[in-house]
């Protein structure tokens, strides 16, 4: 029954998203506690369709990590997981750290600016810096359902969400 539940939430969420696409934020309408510094320039944007994956510790829950396919437009280009981690289809990674985060939909995940730690030559190579905005679910279960008799449980959040990505500036001499 809950696999059910969970199905149709998934397609919820992705009917939302699609209707968040043709409404999503500009590059220079986002927060400006997530703007990209000057100096970088978009190259990529991704849709990703996916879930959040946290674990129970007998007290709290906690972020295990994200899994999730990358689309561009209706192709999938790649995917993002743990680490935060992204990998296109040439193998190409971006791993990335939070820089900072906003909350502009209580019953989503916060909008995030993150910025590379480490790259690996390819389509993803040059990364400096990616937006995670236009999210949609994604969100920790309730504290009540994280106690000594669900020590050990693991539960899957759908979410949506846009990732951008942002390269140096190209300069002209």
């Amino acid at each position: 029954m809950m696999s059910h539940a969970r199905l149709l939430l998934a397609g919820v969420l992705i009917a939302a998203a699609t209707l968040l696409i043709t409404q999503s934020a500009s590059a220079s309408s986002v927060p400006g506690a997530i703007a990209v510094p000057k100096g970088n320039e978009l190259y990529l944007q991704a849709h990703a369709v996916g879930v959040q994956i946290y674990s129970c510790n007998g007290q709290a829950w906690s972020l295990s990590g994200p899994r999730a396919d990358l689309y561009d437009g209706r192709r999938k280009i790649g995917t993002h997981f743990a680490g935060p981690t992204w990998q296109t289809k040439d193998g190409s990674k971006v791993v990335a750290a939070r820089v900072s985060g906003i909350n502009v939909d209580p019953t989503a995940i916060d909008w995030l600016l993150l910025s590379a730690t480490s790259t690996t030559p390819g389509r993803l190579g040059k990364t400096t810096y990616i937006q995670r905005v236009n999210t949609t679910g994604g969100l920790v279960p309730p504290a009540a359902d994280c106690h000594a008799g669900t020590a050990g449980a693991v539960v899957e959040i759908p979410y949506t969400a846009d990732y951008r990505f942002f390269k140096a500036r190209h300069r002209c001499a």
